[in-house]
């Protein structure tokens, strides 16, 4: 799962017993070299799909990570592009491996929550990149709100989603026993770490985005293909204010 510049089991046991903020600036030297990042096949087929609605003036990359959404942005946005995380070793390593290029939008970095964003609404795309699995089903209707707040009339929030593993296959056993260690660890230590894999339900989450104001459609990315009984392996996530 991890390549050979990954981070180490002690270091990955060091960030799992820190803060998400804490634990995300240790891990974002290495971040790139984990599993965690959104692979490059996504990125550029999100950025294909976008493209065929755009172009955009303004794009935001909520919980931008080490940038990879950025450059998704970059490609499809015209005037300017900005990442917003709360993490400062995320953000530092964004500004040095995402560079605006010749002819292409300005890039900017904020440092914020995602829950508390610092903008009024200046964006006409938000996307996002697995980042979903560190809020609690309970927050993602205020997170949606937010999202809602810095979009212009007729903006698109939008955000792959990979189809969970089919129950009873090692897929499913292993995030299983990956979010039941992590509510192990957060009942027993301070402060939490909250990432869990299995709290995203697609149909619950369509139905806060169209309480917040959204139009929801969603679009498969054909490139990845279908599982066993014909539906998508992943979907784009295309959730548009009235203009």
């Amino acid at each position: 799962m991890f390549s050979p510049e990954g981070p180490s089991l002690r270091e990955l046991a060091v960030q799992a017993l820190s803060s998400v903020e804490r634990g995300y600036d240790l891990l974002a030297p290495k971040f790139d070299h984990t599993p965690f990042r959104t692979p490059d096949a996504v990125l550029d087929s999100v950025a294909q799909a976008l493209a065929r609605g755009g172009p955009y003036e303004a794009g935001l990359d909520l919980c931008c990570g080490t940038g990879a959404g950025v450059g998704v942005l970059a490609r499809v946005c015209r005037e300017s592009v900005t990442g917003v995380d709360f993490s400062t070793g995320m953000l530092a390593v964004a500004r040095e491996r995402v560079r605006p290029r010749a002819g292409g939008p300005r890039v900017g970095w904020v440092r914020a929550d995602a829950r508390a964003l610092p903008f009024g609404p200046a964006f006409d795309l938000v996307v996002s990149f697995g980042a979903f699995g560190h809020f609690l089903p309970r927050e993602l209707p205020g997170l949606f709100d937010q999202v809602r707040s810095v979009l212009r009339p007729g903006g698109r929030f939008a955000f792959p989603v990979v189809a969970p593993p089919r129950p009873g296959s090692l897929g499913y056993w292993m995030l299983l026993g990956f979010d039941l260690v992590m509510r192990v660890r957060n009942a027993v230590w301070r402060p939490p770490f909250v990432m869990y894999y299995r709290a995203f339900r697609l149909g619950e989450v369509r139905r806060q985005l169209e309480a917040a104001g959204f139009r929801v459609d969603l679009e498969a990315l054909p490139e990845f293909g279908r599982r066993g009984d014909g539906s998508p392996r992943v979907r784009m996530v295309v959730a548009s204010l009235p203009r």
